[in-house]
């Protein structure tokens, strides 16, 4: 599907009021498989996409700013025919989300947020946290910074590094489960097509250089703005990489008001950790929603 210049793959189920679906790292639109049948189900047309350089979406050499990450979206839902949706992203789907809500108000009629906090509220948890949310971050983020090494690093040994990672930051009871292995089979694999585990880097290389330049005063100041859509955040207890206490300082950019749920036993990936419990959030609130 085109959207923003460039080509969008996405995944559909359902039909009636859009509710669309954002992966984060390091996945694609099949870490929402549990999500799109909940919530066609339930009534819904639920759209899981790949993320402009993911999975079999373009992959351009430019364009893993935020600014441009939402404009893919906002050009998403028009070319699906809607002039609203609820939109539901995890990690760097949720920061896209919160990203979107702020600059294009008028297409979000709810946020849905999993495992990811607003970026202002990331940004500063790194700095006046540096023992918590900073180091959490640089435990990873840093690393990312690095010229084609992290690249070779997630090709390496057929993805190996995909299962280290999402063994790492997901709950000890999902990562004993057949369920995970087969996330992490397919992850291994989504991350070796083309130039993914470099456009995936990307992203992280923004937000981090960004910060030292005038772009990033631009855009803390674009989203500095409560968003209008009310919203919802769900949180694993355990998650290693933004800590419950820096998604919870979303609230402040949340005008609507955020209900906030924080899932016990759970770590980085509530909706494949925690589906059940994540599938009566989800359906009331995209109820809610649409009333």
């Amino acid at each position: 599907m085109s959207a923003n210049g460039i080509r969008l793959h996405v995944v559909e189920s359902g039909s009636g009021p859009l509710v669309v679906l954002l992966h984060g790292f390091p996945e694609f639109w099949w870490s929402w498989r549990h999500q799109l049948t909940d919530l066609a189900a339930a009534g819904y047309r639920a759209v899981a996409v790949d993320l402009r350089g993911y999975g079999d979406s373009d992959k351009p050499p430019r364009g893993y700013d935020l600014w441009t990450l939402a404009g893919d979206v906002a050009g998403l839902i028009r070319a699906l025919g809607e002039g609203r949706a609820t939109v539901v992203g995890h990690d760097w789907g949720g920061v896209i989300a919160w990203t979107l809500a702020a600059l294009h108000p008028r297409l979000v009629a709810g946020l849905g947020v999993v495992g990811a906090a607003h970026p202002l509220a990331f940004r500063r948890a790194v700095w006046r946290d540096p023992r918590g949310q900073g180091r959490a971050t640089a435990s990873y983020a840093l690393g990312f910074q690095l010229p084609r090494l992290p690249e070779r690093s997630l090709r390496a040994d057929d993805g190996a590094r995909v299962e280290t990672i999402m063994r790492r930051w997901a709950g000890h009871d999902w990562t004993t489960t057949d369920d995970f292995a087969e996330a992490v089979a397919h992850n291994r694999s989504a991350i070796r097509i083309g130039a993914v585990a470099h456009t995936s880097m990307e992203y992280y290389r923004w937000a981090m250089r960004s910060q030292l330049r005038a772009e990033g005063r631009r855009f803390a100041a674009a989203v500095a703005a409560p968003v209008t859509a009310p919203v919802l955040s769900i949180h694993g207890v355990d998650d290693p990489c933004v800590l419950p206490a820096t998604a919870a300082a979303s609230a402040r950019w949340a005008g609507a008001g955020m209900a906030e749920h924080v899932l016990a036993r759970a770590g980085h990936f509530p909706h494949q950790e925690r589906p059940g419990q994540v599938r009566t959030l989800l359906r009331a609130f995209v109820a809610d929603v649409n009333r």
